[in-house]
């Protein structure tokens, strides 16, 4: 008889050990998110930082930068602006169709390169049958007559100029442009993008 107490008392302390650890897993992730996000701005419905990987953040604001933005760089090296919105505040659904515009001169100011990713809302890329997943000032992006830039976010091939065309997934997925060697505008928060509408 006192062997299956120990053992029912073992089973218990076991179980709580688990609950225990399964609490402390989901209370630091809301803790970081919460960190995270009182350290973003969000414009557009864009959300950006500029405090990842400063020399002296406290524990919580790394740990928040490393589940966010794993292996992110500092902002003098890369900015990195993510959404999973379009201008409505609707998410971003492959149903429906969308449109990035860039007014002249207004593409992202850096001195290096700039791209814009499409992944699923958990970060990984999505097969699509041009093998595309990514366009950037390297992608041959073909501007309209007044020097702007338009961007197609849809599942189908667009209208306008196919090398501007980003797929879609058929359902939910989420925006990440990245700058590197942002220039002075990105820097001091001057810079933002802009919405992502949806245009069906």
């Amino acid at each position: 008889m006192a062997n299956i107490l120990a053992v029912l008392a073992t089973a218990h302390v076991v179980q709580a050990i688990i609950i225990g650890g399964v609490l402390a897993y989901l209370t630091a992730n809301l803790i970081m998110n919460a960190v995270f996000k009182a350290n973003s701005t969000t414009v557009n419905g864009w959300s950006t930082t500029l405090k990842c990987g400063q020399p002296g953040n406290g524990i919580l604001l790394r740990a928040a930068c490393a589940k966010i933005l794993p292996a992110v760089n500092v902002v003098e090296e890369a900015a990195y602006w993510t959404t999973t919105i379009d201008s409505a505040g609707r998410a971003l659904n492959g149903r429906h169709a969308y449109l990035l515009h860039f007014p002249a001169g207004q593409l992202p100011p850096n001195h290096a390169f700039w791209s814009l990713t499409l992944t699923d809302v958990a970060g990984f890329m999505v097969s699509n049958p041009i093998d595309r997943h990514s366009l950037g000032d390297r992608s041959g992006l073909t501007p309209n007559a007044d020097g702007s830039i338009d961007l197609y976010i849809q599942s189908t091939a667009p209208a306008g100029p196919e090398s501007n065309w980003l797929p879609a997934p058929s359902g939910r997925f989420k925006l990440t442009l990245r700058a590197y060697l942002p220039g002075a505008e990105i820097l001091d928060g001057r810079y933002n993008l802009p919405p992502v509408n949806r245009v069906d």
